[in-house]
């Protein structure tokens, strides 16, 4: 199955969790708003310049060139902060700041580069106007920013800068977000101990707890290490079940045998209804994976090589995280990735039928091209991927890229 209709599979039938708190805008960036925000008033709440200038009449100034200026009497010096002292009457202007308040009768503003000021020793000065301004010409009008009562921000947006600014400037200070979804964590296998500890012979240290944790925790997860279940069915949904009940979500990552991969399958279906939706996808590295929905609750059995698993994690995992957070995302969990297009360097060949995912480093040629360079390795290697700056997609329809074509790099 393709790994789009298998994560589909899944997060359909997955429900945002119903948790929510209360946070300030400081520790707000990142996380899901839980409900749409209405502005609670209108900006700009007066009309603004947008540039140092004069705030005219735009009839006044109709024709105007340098050739055949027109000429304003000078009436009042509107600065920032001051609310100005009276309207602009016919063929009058006031000297005004960038961010100033527009006097009534004003409907534009001439930047001061189309304007030359000539006083006069008696009365008030004369600006001689040397372009023509149309009417809202370097003019914010009210609420051509936002109404009150519009949304600001929708629901199930992953908070951004912009969006913390927007809460600020209409005094917003507090947001309700989505509580951060619980990713239980749990490794197996005899061969695997802790990252802590000396591995004996035929050991290795877990090294997926550490990259699947990493991966929930960017995708706006809370991680929740459950240890290495022994490789014993029994053991391992025993463990599986008290990791389930004390998460929204659980994380498998299975040992290296076929043994191992299909017990692993056999106590994930234990675990509740409807159980195992998908055994393998179609994916490299990363087929062996198992999907299910227990309880209402995603599990993912993961491969236990690290580049498969941590592929995997990326594709499938990070997706869920949001999806149990309430954002919005695209049906087949792409969306949100940072892509680029670069030249491949290096033939690379592929299958169709499946999606693959090949480590690539980048760098810029003599001519500012980018260039993508395969790291080739086994799927069981973490530095394949460590030495790599990025993953190129090969898509599911494609035999292979040839050197020198333009593929689409993802930067997890």
């Amino acid at each position: 199955m393709p790994p789009g209709e298998a994560f589909a599979a899944v997060a359909r039938g997955c429900s945002p969790i119903a948790r929510t708190e209360i946070v300030p805008l400081r520790t707000a960036l990142g996380r899901v708003l839980a409900s749409d925000v209405a502005a609670s008033e209108t900006l700009p709440a007066f009309a603004r310049s947008t540039m140092d200038g004069y705030a005219v009449r735009a009839a006044d100034t109709h024709g105007a060139s340098e050739q055949s200026p027109a000429y304003l009497r000078l009436v009042d010096d509107v600065p920032t902060a001051v609310v100005p002292r009276r309207p602009i009457g016919p063929r009058e202007a006031a000297r005004i700041h960038t961010g100033a308040m527009i006097p009534p009768g004003a409907d534009a503003v001439v930047m001061v580069e189309d304007t030359n000021l000539h006083p006069v020793p008696v009365g008030d000065a004369e600006v001689e106007i040397l372009a023509a301004a149309a009417p809202g010409e370097n003019v914010l009008t009210v609420g051509e920013d936002i109404r009150a009562g519009a949304c600001a921000v929708p629901a199930g947006r992953r908070l951004r800068a912009a969006d913390l600014g927007g809460f600020a400037a209409l005094g917003i200070t507090r947001v309700q977000v989505a509580a951060q979804p619980r990713v239980a964590i749990l490794s197996t296998g005899d061969e695997v101990v802790p990252a802590s500890a000396a591995p004996g012979p035929a050991q290795v240290r877990d090294v997926n707890a550490t990259t699947i944790a990493a991966i929930v925790e960017r995708a706006g997860g809370v991680a929740v290490a459950h240890g290495i279940a022994a490789d014993s069915t029994l053991m391992l949904e025993r463990t599986a079940r008290a990791a389930l009940d004390d998460a929204d979500a659980l994380v498998i990552s299975a040992g290296s045998s076929v043994s191992v991969r299909d017990l692993t399958a056999e106590a994930i279906g234990a675990l509740g209804a409807p159980g195992v939706l998908v055994h393998g996808i179609a994916i490299k590295p990363g087929k062996p994976t198992v999907l299910a929905r227990c309880g209402g609750k995603p599990v993912v059995g993961l491969p236990g090589n690290p580049a498969s698993a941590l592929v995997v994690a990326w594709r499938i995992v990070r997706p869920l995280v949001r999806v149990l957070a309430g954002e919005r995302i695209d049906d087949d969990g792409l969306g949100d990735e940072r892509e680029l297009a670069a030249v491949l360097d290096v033939a690379v060949p592929s299958r169709p039928g499946r999606e693959d995912y090949v480590p690539c480093t980048l760098a810029r040629d003599g001519a500012g091209h980018l260039r993508a360079t395969p790291v080739f390795g086994a799927s069981n290697l973490i530095f394949t991927l460590v030495r790599a700056d990025a993953l190129i997609a090969i898509p599911f329809d494609r035999s292979g890229v040839a050197a020198g074509e333009t593929v689409r790099v993802i930067v997890p």
